[in-house]
């Protein structure tokens, strides 16, 4: 009788996004929503700055690893604001290579996903489920960054160094602040398409983004917004925010207040269209539940019929659990950029 539980229910029953692609029925109006909803997402994820800083770009540390070179550099994102970058260039490329950003998930940061340990050493063993994705993409031959996101491995709270990450702490501060975990990732994220636009020997018209778990959130939410990444692999994300991250435990930096009142996810994952879209989904993922999966990706492949670029979408829907697929995203882009 006393439990919340019917009521939550009944609320998110009550609510109609504002923004529903189930109102778009034609490409003039679907034109209109995009600009509408891209415009109030980056207002209710605490918005960007009006004037982006000098990248001012230094470099780290650098390694050759054979088959490519791993350098780490630091640019400077928000005002005042610094961000580690692994970037990752192989060897054999032509004079301009396509690139992707590869955004982490949970866990100890870049490092797992660039072949080293928290420690910096080499990875030997179980790569864990990110399995080391921007080795694998660089081994394919794209110029590879992987930003060490906020709030993780050498971007945590100096009071919380050894805890696994401050994704708590720092959301709720920016909340207090009126901005967003979700809206700092991604600006960092579009600061990496900046950098990578700057440098010589990238095609700026091939730049794609991979991102798993809260990282496909963030790969996601920045393609939504910025048609400058041109293809996206979004792996063990893409949901409904009624099945995922509004009903199953969830870390605080996946959480932007009101954005139910203006979207569900499909609806934001929807803004990527006409762009090259691939999702990746584990049958067995007990935090995106695979049954929602399939519903969003109905919802997202509506829009790109409608603008008739049904091909452009996809899903690599694989026997798995909360991890790294793969099988199709590596091959992807060079395909879906061809």
């Amino acid at each position: 009788m006393w439990s919340p539980d019917r009521y939550m229910e009944k609320l998110y029953e009550s609510v109609t996004p504002s923004e529903s692609l189930d109102r778009v029925t034609s490409r003039e109006e679907w034109n209109v929503w995009r600009e509408r909803l891209r415009h109030r997402f980056v207002s209710l994820l605490g918005g960007f700055p009006s004037e982006a800083p000098d990248l001012s770009p230094e470099v780290i540390e650098s390694e050759d690893c054979g088959e490519y070179t791993r350098e780490r550099i630091q640019i400077q994102t928000f005002p005042g604001l610094f961000m580690p970058v692994y970037v990752l260039v192989p060897k054999k490329r032509g004079a301009r290579s396509e690139a992707v950003i590869a955004c982490h998930g949970h866990g100890y940061g870049s490092k797992d996903i660039v072949g080293l340990t928290e420690n910096g050493e080499k990875k030997t063993g179980d790569p864990g489920y990110q399995k080391n994705f921007a080795v694998e993409l660089v081994r394919r031959g794209y110029i590879t960054v992987a930003p060490e996101l906020l709030g993780f491995g050498d971007r945590k709270l100096a009071e919380e160094a050894q805890s696994p990450n401050s994704c708590h702490r720092l959301s709720t501060f920016l909340l207090a602040m009126g901005r967003t975990m979700a809206g700092y990732r991604v600006y960092e994220t579009l600061r990496c398409v900046d950098y990578l636009r700057s440098r010589g020997d990238v095609d700026a018209d091939r730049i794609g983004c991979m991102g798993i778990s809260g990282g496909g959130l963030v790969c996601s939410f920045a393609a939504a917004v910025d048609p400058r990444i041109t293809a996206a692999v979004v792996s063990g994300f893409t949901n409904t925010f009624r099945a995922s991250i509004l009903s199953i435990h969830h870390c605080v930096d996946n959480y932007v207040p009101g954005l139910s009142l203006a979207a569900e996810m499909p609806d934001l994952l929807g803004l990527i269209a006409p762009r090259p879209l691939l999702i990746e989904a584990g049958s067995r993922d007990p935090i995106f539940p695979v049954d929602a999966t399939l519903k969003a990706y109905e919802t997202i492949k509506s829009v790109y019929k409608l603008l008739g670029r049904e091909e452009k979408v996809e899903l690599d829907l694989f026997e798995g659990v909360h991890e790294i697929s793969g099988n199709v995203a590596y091959d992807w882009f060079r395909r879906v950029w061809s």
